[in-house]
């Protein structure tokens, strides 16, 4: 593409228009409606469910789920808030998008139903581009400047189970860097996490931290379903959120037992698969771990007599991450080992 035709991209407006008045007091439920045509469906729409809560001056909260349409915990917690969220419980602005990708939502899968787009691999998205590319864009450039701060509720989806979490990243501006790290330790998850990603590029978080906000994201457990108990982390970390930054009223609740800082810091934290087959996990989630310890063995499944392939810890630390599904695949991460960090600068 040309740079002129870069420009040209750039500049055209968004073709998603909003049901909703973001400036109105109250409370409205409503839609960021996306015209397409497909098959069966030939002047239709994707119909992306958005709740604005608003009173009075203040600062503005987005929150968002459903990033990637199976992971549960962050949309039954933004749906159930969206249903009960009052004007006047709050001071400011909070918008609330609990299916962000509402096509790989309504499919039940990572990626969109509709393109096969990974939401959180567009951005900052396209406006002549694939549905999944227009909705970054309109969130690039209508919905993150709204912001002072933003919440986006991740967790493992069907094919991994995770610590449940509250992150922030390592960025250049440390004043925001901080402003963060302590909204994720707010927002009361039984770890917090300070990452620094190896590609960050295409991420929703990437441009709301260029965009100066305050960015908190999270994984929260996984499996391509819920509980009780992860599902009350979503709903108190969402309030903790709120209350940390003066939109709701009320203390922030702290975790039930003293909460675990953790650190990413390079490749060596994940394991991934060189073969296909069974996989046998010889660690539990939380469990501390050292270096060169086997951690997962998989088995061949087309012979029987085979030894299976152990794979080890490349550091010490513990597993804060495994894939879910025992079936796994060459080039699959089957653990992801974490940093135990004494103590974090807030």
């Amino acid at each position: 593409m040309s740079k002129a035709k870069s420009n040209a991209t750039s500049k055209r407006q968004s073709p998603i228009t909003p049901t909703v008045d973001f400036n109105a007091e109250g409370v409205q439920h409503g839609f960021l409606n996306l015209p397409i045509s497909v098959d069966d469906s030939a002047w239709g729409a994707v119909m992306v469910p958005v709740t604005v809560v608003k009173n009075g001056e203040g600062p503005t909260a987005l929150l968002t789920a459903g990033n990637h349409g199976d992971e549960y915990e962050g949309i039954t917690a933004l749906l159930k808030l969206a249903a009960t969220l009052q004007a006047e419980d709050v001071t400011g602005r909070v918008i609330i998008v609990p299916c962000f990708n509402t096509p790989a939502v309504t499919a039940g899968k990572r990626t969109s139903g509709l393109d096969g787009g990974n939401l959180n691999r567009c951005f900052p998205g396209d406006p002549d581009g694939s549905a999944t590319e227009q909705i970054a864009d309109y969130f690039t450039r209508e919905m993150v400047p709204m912001a002072d701060v933003v919440l986006d509720l991740h967790s493992g989806g069907r094919t991994l189970d995770i610590l449940p979490y509250a992150a922030s990243h390592v960025l250049d501006n440390k004043e925001q860097q901080a402003a963060a790290l302590a909204s994720a330790k707010a927002f009361g998850a039984p770890y917090a996490m300070i990452m620094f990603e190896l590609d960050a590029t295409h991420l929703f978080d990437t441009v709301c931290e260029d965009q100066g906000k305050v960015f908190v994201t999270t994984e929260l457990g996984g499996g391509g379903t819920s509980s009780p108990y992860t599902v009350d982390i979503a709903e108190r970390g969402v309030r903790n959120f709120l209350t940390h930054h003066g939109l709701i009223e009320g203390e922030v609740e702290p975790p039930q037992s003293p909460q675990v800082y953790l650190d990413m810091p390079d490749a060596s934290c994940y394991v991934q698969s060189e073969h296909s087959g069974l996989l046998e996990l010889l660690v539990s989630l939380g469990d501390e771990v050292r270096k060169g310890q086997p951690i997962a063995r998989i088995y061949d499944v087309t012979r029987t007599g085979s030894a299976p392939v152990d794979y080890h810890a490349g550091r010490d630390g513990v597993l804060m991450a495994r894939r879910a599904p025992a079936l796994a695949h060459i080039g699959d991460t089957l653990a992801v080992i974490a940093d135990v960090v004494e103590a974090l600068d807030a």
